[in-house]
């Protein structure tokens, strides 16, 4: 049998990459290895992953909030953080999830929009892992329009009292602190909101057949009365959990194509190995092809997200580019997922291998922060100058 290659050794992608970004790569896919690969099959039978501690270990060697500076955060490059994401997807989505929400969303927001005091109380602690966070958007009745959310906070005195409930908020059920907005007087505004103080209440998600090793939870809000400070005071409007979603989004681009790579080195391996007709299933040209039309989208995808994190580490990455990413990344990993499933034959359904579980969770990713129809109308108004919303 001829020497096989990866799929990222396949047009040498590593040469595209530092010496840093490769030695920052390695330690992500180490610890993953070590801790993720070898478990995360029961957790996704089981339907629950030992969350905090994850957090705690990802902590130590600076994954959350990694794009970040000061308050304990790394301070690494978007390409790194990137390819950070795609090590943690390749073992699964879930997983990557737990990190994208705690430093893209919760801490993302209060980096960027919270008080100074804000930022010193929560961020070091949400970097080392010790204090677990969420985002508050998504509501039961407004998911693509989060402009029409009902969530309210009204002023009482000095203090704001919330009331309302939002859904599918992932580490919901054991976060510290979540990141919360609500229509005010003023517009929509963000709100710290400990997840301890009276009137807040969060339900887990059972019955979930996607991003199992994941914890997600409805968040009810009813009538918390929070202090004057608990507000962002940099930020008004849709402005702020936009931008939010657009950081955690860029990660997803990169997280994809560690599904799909992952998906992909396991069929290779696996057709190598399966005999049929007595002979390995990989060198029946239909497989073959198969193989290398889901090769070439992984090079793209990994091209593209490359692109966008060269282009985000100069300040130069907008809204619409990173829906460009999500809306083809995630796409094609999808579709990787599903093909790869078709080589393993019955075997695809088995827990034993990776790649229907990666399918499944890759359903959640094509909806979840910006399905793929608010994407394709986000490119679609760049290229038109018209938009489709309203």
């Amino acid at each position: 049998m001829n020497s096989a290659v990866s799929p990222i050794e396949l047009i040498r992608l590593d040469d595209l990459l530092s010496d840093e970004e490769r030695e920052i790569r390695s330690v992500v896919r180490k610890l993953v290895d070590q801790l993720v690969r070898p478990n995360v099959s029961l957790w996704y039978d089981q339907g629950h992953a030992p969350i905090r501690d994850l957090a705690n270990e990802f902590g130590k060697i600076g994954l959350l909030g990694m794009h970040l500076s000061g308050y304990g955060c790394a301070g690494a490059s978007a390409v790194a953080y990137g390819l950070a994401c795609m090590e943690l997807e390749a073992a699964d989505s879930g997983v990557r999830s737990l990190v994208s929400v705690q430093g893209s969303l919760a801490m993302f927001a209060i980096w960027r929009y919270g008080s100074a005091t804000q930022k010193q109380e929560w961020l070091p602690r949400m970097a080392s892992g010790e204090v677990l966070g969420c985002f508050g958007l998504t509501e039961p009745d407004h998911g693509s329009d989060p402009a029409s959310m009902a969530t309210r906070a009204r002023r009482h005195g000095d203090d704001w009292v919330l009331q309302g409930s939002k859904m599918w908020i992932t580490n919901a059920p054991l976060a510290d602190v979540a990141v919360v907005w609500a229509r005010t007087e003023e517009g929509i505004r963000g709100f710290v909101v400990p997840m301890n103080t009276p009137g807040v209440q969060a339900r887990e998600i059972k019955q979930k057949l996607s991003l199992r090793a994941s914890s997600t939870g409805e968040i009810i809000l009813d009538e918390v009365r929070l202090p004057y400070d608990a507000v962002l005071p940099d930020v008004h409007g849709l402005k702020g959990p936009l931008s939010c979603l657009t950081e955690a989004r860029y990660g997803i681009v990169w997280g994809a194509i560690g599904a799909a790579r992952d998906c992909l080195e396991t069929a290779v391996d696996y057709a190598r190995e399966r005999v049929q007709f007595g002979r390995p299933i990989a060198s029946f040209q239909l497989t073959q092809a198969k193989l290398a039309d889901m090769a070439l989208e992984v090079q793209k995808g990994f091209l593209l997200a490359l692109h966008l994190g060269r282009l985000g580490d100069k300040g130069q990455l907008t809204p619409d580019m990173v829906s460009v990413g999500k809306l083809n990344n995630v796409r094609e990993a999808l579709a990787i997922a599903r093909q790869c499933r078709t080589i393993l034959g019955a075997n695809g359904i088995s827990g034993e291998y990776p790649v229907l579980r990666h399918a499944n969770n890759l359903e959640s990713v094509l909806t979840y922060e910006g399905t793929s129809e608010i994407h394709q109308l986000v490119i679609g108004q760049k290229l038109t100058g018209l938009s489709a919303f309203s």
